[in-house]
């Protein structure tokens, strides 16, 4: 049996393979490897994931896991680390970034682009095996353009900026239960401002009728392929693949911003697992 983990920072999806054929799913709570310790990490799999899996632990010899903050060959020996000490007869315990797993998600063993536009954004040129080139996000106050918390700072800044019909802005303060005081604290003196910045992104996307919404994220989109995409060479001779929440249900929005920057989108995925599966299916 092997076992691949989809990892991001507010949950985790475990999926156990037995001859290619999905035996069990999980869902644990989510972690970024970057701001745990070996210890913590070991801690959070052995109190919520070994009891979910029971007997299938000693099954399990093989576990590939991708996961957010998983940057640096330090940061990936923690996590298998951590992994190994609760699954203790897996053979092979192997940690990737997850634009790694978006990449095999979405490209197989093809060349490709592939991207991640969630609540953060990133991009990188596939060459079948690894990631062979990638433009660094930077995240949402220097890059992550298009994401979900970009689109989020930029919408929340136009409606208290009065850049917004009045009956709109008056609609989304009472929908979310917000007031300046209430935005400035979340945004400047809380923590996962990320989270909360793109936590408003459903009223967006409900509202793209409204002209200077869909120009905001029009121009969010156009930015992230023209920062980002348009920087990998022969772009336009390849396609777009995204995966991610923001891609998904802004998709017609994405497609214009493409066609604009001369992209062509190819696969957008919400979640990157039944593309992980099928890649680790057929290895």
């Amino acid at each position: 049996m092997i076992l691949i983990a989809d990892c991001g920072s507010t949950k985790i999806d475990w999926c156990v393979l037995d001859n290619d054929k999905l035996t069990k799913q999980v869902f644990t709570c989510g972690m970024n490897a970057v701001m745990l310790t070996e210890e913590e990490m070991r801690k959070r799999i052995g109190d919520e994931l070994v009891p979910e899996l029971g007997d299938l632990c000693k099954a399990v010899k093989a576990v590939y896991f991708y996961g957010a903050g998983c940057i640096s060959a330090e940061v990936c020996g923690n996590v298998a680390r951590a992994i190994k000490a609760n699954l203790q007869n897996a053979e092979t315990v192997e940690v990737y970034s997850d634009l790694l797993a978006a990449a095999r998600a979405l490209c197989g063993h093809n060349p490709g682009i592939a991207c991640i536009m969630g609540t953060g954004s990133n991009s990188c040129f596939y060459d079948g095996k690894g990631i062979a080139a990638n433009v660094s996000p930077l995240g949402f106050i220097l890059g992550d353009e298009g994401s979900g918390a970009v689109l989020g700072k930029l919408f929340l800044g136009d409606v208290l900026k009065n850049q917004l019909p009045a009956e709109v802005a008056a609609e989304f303060l009472k929908e979310y239960e917000l007031d300046l005081l209430t935005i400035i604290r979340r945004v400047y003196r809380e923590p996962q401002a990320n989270r909360f910045l793109a936590s408003v992104t459903p009223f967006i996307s409900k509202r793209l009728d409204v002209p200077e919404i869909k120009a905001m994220v029009l121009g969010a989109f156009t930015a992230f392929f023209r920062r980002n995409i348009m920087q990998y060479p022969g772009y336009d001779k390849h396609k777009v693949n995204f995966v991610g929440s923001i891609a998904h249900y802004f998709r017609p929005v994405l497609e214009e911003a493409a066609a604009a920057t001369g992209c062509t989108i190819g696969t957008i995925l919400r979640s990157p697992m039944d593309g992980l599966i099928k890649f680790h299916s057929n290895n």
